[in-house]
């Protein structure tokens, strides 16, 4: 068998590179949210008001259930707490 190598995990998971393009920005705005979090000294439900959400919705996410939120939503999250979303796009190699 031969040996394969993917430049993110989400590549080797995801059938197309828009679908891994994706989840790969979900995941980073995912752990922006989960530090702020922990940085906010706050608990769950107190930075759950904040983020315009739920704690339970907040426990989904630090919990990692990607599958549950949305580019939009988590952009949606960061903005109601206060933090800029930017994007760059770049040429793919």
């Amino acid at each position: 068998m031969k040996k394969q190598t993917y430049a993110s995990v989400w590549d080797a998971l995801e059938d197309t590179a828009e679908s891994a393009a994706n989840m790969r920005m979900r995941a980073q705005l995912m752990i922006e949210v989960e530090q702020y979090v922990k940085k906010s000294g706050l608990s769950q439900t107190a930075v759950a008001k904040r983020l315009g959400v739920t704690q339970p919705r907040l426990n989904d996410l630090l919990r990692g259930k990607i599958d549950k939120f949305s580019l939009d939503a988590l952009v949606n999250m960061l903005n109601t707490a206060g933090w800029h979303v930017s994007l760059r796009v770049k040429k793919a190699a």
